[in-house]
């Protein structure tokens, strides 16, 4: 776990202060539950009003597009599981997750099972830490 220099505050909601590498953590592990269970109050909450998805498929949501996809039915994450040490590096109030992960979804009817590298951002806010940013690049399945 890293820290590195000073950054704005990002838009969106008021700076609290740093954020650790151990909340951030903390958020990202809560959000995961949250898209597994589909509790909508706990991603409204978690989720920026400044969200910017960008999903391995290339698909790119704010928050209010990528919560109504799981309310729809049309994304369902079943499992999302770390997979290995994700580096975290901490710049004042906002924390920068890179890490390698398997999420198993349901997209329209069709299951998958995502081997992912991804960027998560988390930003801390007056409400909490909040996820900002998400970037996933989509691993090629081994031969």
């Amino acid at each position: 776990m890293e820290s590195g220099g000073r950054h704005a505050a990002p838009a969106g909601g008021g700076r609290t202060g740093d954020i650790s590498a151990e909340d951030a953590l903390r958020a990202e592990q809560a959000r995961y539950a949250a898209q597994i269970a589909n509790d909508f109050a706990t991603m409204e909450k978690l989720f920026g009003d400044d969200l910017v998805y960008v999903h391995s498929s290339t698909v790119l949501y704010t928050k209010a597009s990528f919560i109504e996809s799981m309310r729809s039915g049309t994304v369902r994450y079943r499992q999302m599981q770390l997979r290995g040490e994700p580096r975290v590096r901490t710049f004042g109030a906002i924390a920068i997750i890179t890490g390698r992960a398997l999420f198993e979804v349901t997209v329209k009817g069709e299951d998958r099972a995502l081997d992912i590298l991804f960027h998560s951002v988390w930003a801390s806010r007056s409400s909490g830490p909040q996820f900002v940013s998400w970037q996933a690049t989509r691993l090629p399945p081994k031969a």
